[in-house]
């Protein structure tokens, strides 16, 4: 039994270790103090409350040894109990210390809930990180990235872990089962068939810790649009075909940079998909014009895999519609 007790104290951290050594200190010499001079201490009490003030170099002089052991105890208290006070203070110090560096370089694991978890840092996650750390109230975000040495965003409300993104091990430090989001951005600075088959390949390791966690992709190359939702992936943006798609506006465009200048207006904005039964039977005419009272835009319907926009205001919606709205 003796032995169980002494390996788990050995167990412990060094900072509670030097903190139960210090207080069987202060108690041992308070009791030994009180039994030696017990009208200078009346009490017990008085004398743990002495060896703390001694010990701790504080002297306040309300209470003195006046017996030679009880001077020998004294000087036997300062001797020893001042180092353990002081390997306390300054083993806290080191410990806030090392773990501040720690969390800032990625070492230590995030544990919370209703977060969500950005992996890969460039241009981006660093502008939606900016954006969703300006929102009010701003979400948890975790980034994961295996190029940073330290967090990049100086914000309360981003973790930061280091690590390769397809390995169990990162992706479990940023408690997966609790999040409620994962984007993967592509890696812009690797071939992009290559940076497509390691985002996919981060896909395969989420989904297998975590099946059930919502994960949007990242992908450069047509191609493996189809692998990633072989992969899991519950929505894939194609970067660069959205960027085609401006360049291509941009040229038969009259007005120049019109495309971008509706792009930009609305990024405060949100275009969300919300199902309202109540709408079922009537006309798309009926639910813009309900939809415009509450301040929202309706540009279109999401009908199974079926995405309709701006359709005739006659469209009939049915009850399992989900209405595309801006926000």
């Amino acid at each position: 039994m003796q032995n169980r007790l002494y390996i788990t104290f050995l167990r412990m951290p060094l900072l509670i270790r030097i903190l139960f050594i210090a207080l069987f200190v202060f108690l041992s010499f308070g009791i030994l103090i009180h039994l030696l001079e017990p009208t200078t201490f009346p009490t017990i009490f008085d004398g743990i409350w002495w060896s703390i003030i001694t010990a701790s170099t504080v002297g306040y002089g309300d209470y003195v040894p006046q017996s030679l052991l009880g001077r020998i105890t004294a000087v036997t208290l300062i001797l020893l109990g001042a180092g353990f006070v002081s390997s306390y203070f300054i083993t806290l110090a080191t410990t806030a210390v090392t773990k501040q560096n720690a969390l800032s370089e990625g070492k230590i694991a995030f544990k919370g809930n209703g977060h969500i978890i950005i992996i890969g840092w460039n241009e981006r996650s660093r502008e939606l990180i900016s954006k969703l750390t300006a929102s009010n109230p701003p979400p948890t975000i975790v980034l994961i990235d295996e190029t940073l040495e330290t967090n990049p965003v100086a914000s309360r409300y981003v973790h930061f872990i280091q690590g390769k993104s397809h390995m169990d091990e990162t992706i479990l430090k940023s408690d997966i089962s609790q999040a409620d989001k994962v984007l993967i951005t592509a890696d812009r600075g690797n071939d992009e068939l290559q940076a497509d088959m390691n985002s996919i390949l981060t896909m395969l390791t989420i989904k297998g810790i975590c099946p059930q966690v919502k994960c949007i992709i990242e992908i450069l190359t047509a191609e493996q649009v189809t692998n990633a939702k072989r992969a899991g992936a519950d929505e894939v943006i194609q970067s660069n075909k959205l960027t085609s798609m401006f360049m291509e506006n941009s040229l038969h465009s009259i007005h120049d940079g019109l495309l971008s200048d509706i792009v930009y207006h609305l990024q405060e904005s949100r275009l969300v998909a919300l199902s309202r039964e109540t709408f079922s039977g009537k006309s798309f005419a009926t639910a813009h014009v309900e939809f415009y009272k509450q301040k929202y835009l309706l540009i279109g319907i999401k009908r199974g895999e079926e995405t309709i926009l701006n359709p005739s205001p006659t469209f009939q919606i049915d009850d399992k519609d989900q209405f595309l709205v801006i926000k």
